[in-house]
């Protein structure tokens, strides 16, 4: 299956848009979930910047398919933490509206969303340290190796796995087994 992989990644480098195209497909999905579950504001827009930058960047890309992989978390991880370093920057002006506000009565899209597992998983990973929720992420939701995520973390993967670990620790110790909701502390 690499070899497929690399394939498809030769052709991209050769300009193919089909190939470019089928790249954006086998990781996009995971780049958007790493993104949204580590809280980026908008994740769409943000893995559209990750992309156009990997796709101007393939010739610089050593490693094969895997090297590709490792390439586009790491820059996922470096808008990521753009992001939330320009919202940190910016204050955040709301105008108040009456009729939006939750105190009187949830609204029936806040019973959906809050019915949905992905909040559920959101708020869970909302709970851990920041640099366990990165691990927990990349591993769980990205699917990347430890090898992987130590790359695009600057870490050890000794490292990685004592994070994620603990991390992992932390989720149990957190969770009602009845209901997968975080306990209240």
């Amino acid at each position: 299956m690499a070899d497929a992989n690399d394939e498809l990644l030769e052709r991209a480098r050769d300009g193919d848009t089909e190939a470019l195209g089928d790249l954006y497909r086998a990781l996009a999905p995971g780049v958007l979930g790493y993104l949204q579950a580590r809280g980026a504001e908008d994740p769409e827009a943000l893995a559209q910047e990750v992309f156009l930058q990997v796709f101007r960047r393939l010739a610089d890309i050593h490693g094969g398919s895997v090297g590709l992989r490792t390439f586009v978390y790491s820059v996922a991880h470096a808008r990521l933490v753009d992001d939330l370093r320009a919202r940190a920057r910016r204050p955040v002006l709301v105008a108040y509206e009456p009729d939006g506000d939750p105190r009187h009565a949830p609204s029936t899209e806040l019973h959906v969303l809050d019915a949905q597992a992905g909040a559920r998983a959101l708020d869970l990973l909302a709970g851990l340290r920041a640099d366990q929720r990165d691990v927990v992420a990349l591993r769980m939701v990205a699917g990347l190796s430890i090898d992987e995520t130590a790359t695009v973390l600057g870490k050890t993967p000794g490292a990685v796995k004592q994070l994620q670990r603990r991390g992992l620790i932390n989720l149990r110790d957190h969770v009602d087994p009845d209901t997968g909701e975080r306990r209240a502390p």
